[in-house]
C-alpha cells in the first residue's frame, strides 16, 4: 500500500462498511430507506405541529423544533450516500465530497448534543423556578441559545478538519483508500491514515472531551437540582407529572451521549471496527428516527395538536403566544 498525500484531494475512499455484513444488500437498502423516509417525516410533522399550533408555542418546544432540524441535517448527510452505495458496486467517494461529509456530519452532530443539554436547562428552570419561566427562557434566549450551540460546533468542527487536511492515507496503487465504515467518520479516518495522529488523537480526548464533558455536566448538575425538587412537591400527581416532562429528553440523552462516548472516547483497541459501526448507525439512524416519536407518544401536548391537526384539518390558533 502506498501513502498518498490528501493535499490535492486526489485520494477516493472506498466505504466498505456494509461489504461484508451477512444480510444481503437490498435488504439494507429497504431497511435504511425506512428509516430515512421515517425520520424525515416524523421531523417534519414535529416541525410543522411546533410553527403552526400555538399552544406549543413554549421555550421547550421551540428548541425541540430547532432539534428536529438539526436531526433531519443529520441523517441527510450520510443515509442517501449510503443508499446510493447499497445499490452500486463501487461505493467511492473522492476526498473532497468525504471532508465535506466529516464536516456537515460533525456540525450537526455536535450541534445535535449542544441542544439536548440546553434541553436540560430548560427543564431545570421549569421545575426549579416555574413563577419565572416565562421570563427566564423566553424566545430571544432560546434563538441565542441554538445560534451559540451552532457556532461552538462549527469551530470544533473545522478544528478537526484542519488537523486531518495534512494527513497521508494508506492507498493501493489506484489511489483508493479503504475505510470499513458506511461514511467519513473520524476514527475510520484516523486508523486508514498512515500519518502520525497523536496531535488527532489528543484533540479527540482534551479539546473534544472538554466540549462533552461541559454539556454532561450541565445535564447531570440540572437533573440532580430536578430531583431534589421533584422528592420535595407534596403531591404525588405533582411529581409523576413533573417526572413525565423529563422522560422524553432522558431517553434522547441516553441514545446520544452513550453511543458517541462509546465510540470516540475509548481507546481504539477496546473497539471493533464492527461495533464501532453499529454504534455509528444507533447515533446516525436511529436516534433522529427515535426523536419526534419519544416526544410525540410520551407528550399530551403534542399527540393533541396532531389529534387537531388530522381530525380537523388544521390547527387552531390561539390569540396569545407563550412566548416571552
Amino acid at each position: 500500500m502506498d501513502c498518498t498525500r490528501n493535499v490535492s484531494h486526489s485520494p477516493v475512499f472506498l466505504l466498505l462498511g456494509f461489504s461484508r455484513a451477512r444480510i444481503s444488500p437490498n435488504l439494507l437498502f429497504l431497511l435504511f430507506l425506512a428509516i430515512y423516509l421515517a425520520t424525515i417525516m416524523g421531523n417534519v410533522t414535529l416541525v410543522l405541529l411546533i410553527s403552526r399550533d400555538s399552544r406549543l408555542h413554549s421555550p421547550m418546544y421551540y428548541l425541540l423544533r430547532g432539534l428536529s432540524v438539526i436531526d433531519m441535517g443529520l441523517s441527510t448527510v450520510t443515509l442517501p450516500q449510503l443508499l446510493a452505495h447499497l445499490v452500486s458496486n463501487y461505493p467511492a467517494i473522492p476526498a473532497a465530497r468525504c471532508l465535506a461529509q466529516f464536516f456537515f456530519f460533525y456540525a450537526f452532530g455536535v450541534t445535535d448534543t449542544l441542544v439536548i443539554s440546553v434541553m436540560a436547562l430548560d427543564r431545570y428552570v421549569a421545575i426549579c423556578d416555574p413563577l419565572h419561566y416565562h421570563s427566564v427562557m423566553n424566545r430571544r434566549l432560546c434563538a441565542r441559545l441554538l445560534a451559540l450551540s451552532w457556532m461552538v460546533s462549527i469551530v470544533h468542527t473545522m478544528l478537526h478538519v484542519g488537523l486531518l487536511l495534512p494527513l497521508y492515507w494508506a492507498g493501493d496503487a489506484k489511489g483508493n483508500v479503504n475505510l470499513p465504515h458506511f461514511f467519513c467518520d473520524h476514527r475510520p479516518l484516523l486508523r486508514a491514515s498512515c500519518s502520525d495522529i497523536h496531535s488527532n488523537e489528543l484533540a479527540i480526548f482534551l479539546e473534544g472531551g472538554f466540549l462533552m464533558l461541559g454539556p454532561c455536566a450541565l445535564i447531570v448538575l440540572s437533573y440532580v437540582r430536578i430531583g431534589a425538587t421533584i422528592l420535595r412537591l407534596p403531591s404525588a400527581a405533582g411529581r409523576h407529572r413533573a417526572v413525565s416532562t423529563c422522560g422524553s429528553h432522558l431517553t434522547m440523552v441516553g441514545f446520544l451521549y452513550g453511543t458517541i462516548i462509546w465510540v470516540y472516547f475509548q481507546p481504539s483497541s477496546q473497539n471493533s471496527q464492527e461495533q464501532d459501526m453499529v454504534a455509528s448507525v444507533m447515533y446516525t439512524a436511529i436516534t433522529p428516527l427515535a426523536n419526534p416519536f419519544v416526544y410525540s407518544l410520551r407528550n399530551k401536548d403534542v399527540k393533541s395538536a396532531l389529534h387537531r391537526l388530522l381530525g380537523r384539518g388544521k390547527v387552531i390558533s390561539l390569540p396569545k403566544s407563550h412566548f416571552g
